[in-house]
């Protein structure tokens, strides 16, 4: 059977037919590459993260490996809570966000009423709506990309976004999510915090205030984790029960024990969290005044990346000669954003390399 006879597989259910799978950014192995297409950490995680991971390993016994993980992750939820103000009933772990998610969509948001969220966002939303046959509804955002909350003002399953939103690092501020949480207290507002560390003000302390509420986050971003695949979401007690019946339903050990002893380490070096943050933000401003002196069009962002445009020159054909030197970033042929190109903040080494490409690419 070829490639192109896959669909008429006949030992396909009629769900796999259906799927539209979503795509991940490049992962290429090319030397001297400079890598600014999936929003990963430049600096790396915490050398208390690193030393954990190595005890983990380092077992005479063999146990650390023999054995099954806390299905739980106590030590993990005690950590992530501590650092809240929560109790560990409002935490629930899982491998990476988009695993996550995944239960949030399935155990959250399928209901009758189509869930809602913006037309350009984190292009993974859909992919779980047509794995899970739940109805959508897309709110288009404004021209500048930023969000209307009187749009969610309508009867709704439950209302998703990513903020700063993926892939415009548009930031919704925190009286916005609040107005949001208060029109829709029938329904369950889910806020994807996955860059919220880079700029932006946390919805976590809203939880006390709002049963309806559920903050999802990640390591992969501010902690530099990717590798590990962490993620949690907080909220009230009863929304964290139905992802657990979820995970349980699933994988009762999503988490092995070396991503759980990383994690845990991860919270215990606030001063490398901070300083990585502090880091990142103060090259994305850099780049962004240098590609704005260059003609660009960027938006504000308070993301780890930057999402932007110029006016006199194709995104398609910008993206292909940046990477004829060496340099990837991401652009989506997409409705509205197809002459836009997403650029992760790197060090200030490899933003200034790219700095001088897009001046020789403009130039020529």
């Amino acid at each position: 059977m070829t490639p192109s006879d896959t669909a008429m597989n006949p030992y396909w259910s009629d769900v796999v037919r259906g799927l539209t799978p979503y795509v991940p950014g490049e992962q290429p192995k090319l030397a001297n590459l400079v890598k600014l297409n999936t929003n990963e950490n430049p600096y790396g995680p915490s050398p208390r993260a690193i030393a954990a991971i190595r005890d983990a390993l380092d077992d005479k016994q063999c146990d650390n490996l023999r054995l099954y993980p806390d299905p739980n992750a106590e030590r993990l939820k005690a950590a992530i809570a501590g650092l809240h103000g929560l109790e560990t009933s409002q935490v629930f772990v899982g491998n990476g966000s988009d695993e996550v998610l995944a239960h949030v969509f399935l155990g959250l948001l399928k209901h009758a009423r189509p869930v809602l969220f913006p037309d350009i966002t984190y292009s993974f939303y859909p992919v779980y709506c047509g794995l899970y046959d739940i109805a959508f509804e897309t709110m288009a955002l404004s021209d500048d990309f930023s969000l209307r909350v009187a749009d969610y003002t309508r009867p709704n399953g439950g209302i998703i976004f990513p903020n700063p939103n993926a892939p415009t690092g548009r930031l919704l501020p925190l009286a916005d999510i609040e107005q949001l949480l208060q029109s829709n207290r029938d329904s369950v507002v889910v806020i994807d915090e996955a860059y919220i560390d880079f700029g932006g003000e946390s919805a976590i302390p809203l939880i006390a205030r709002y049963p309806n509420l559920l903050v999802v986050q990640t390591l992969s971003k501010s902690r530099a984790l990717a590798g590990l695949r962490v993620g949690f979401a907080l909220g009230h007690a009863g929304l964290i029960e139905a992802l657990e019946r979820i995970k349980n339903s699933f994988n009762s050990y999503p988490l092995d024990r070396l991503a759980i002893a990383g994690a845990v380490a991860s919270f215990e070096d606030p001063a490398h969290f901070d300083s990585s943050c502090k880091a990142v933000i103060a090259t994305r401003e850099r780049l962004v005044h240098a590609m704005r002196a260059l003609g660009f069009d960027v938006i504000p962002s308070a993301a780890n990346f930057v999402f932007a445009r110029h006016p006199a020159h194709d995104a398609e054909k910008s993206t292909l000669a940046l990477r004829q030197r060496g340099i990837i970033v991401r652009h989506f042929k997409l409705p509205r954003i197809e002459q836009y190109l997403r650029i992760t903040i790197g060090t200030d080494a490899e933003c200034e390399t790219l700095v001088t490409a897009l001046r020789e690419i403009l130039a020529g």
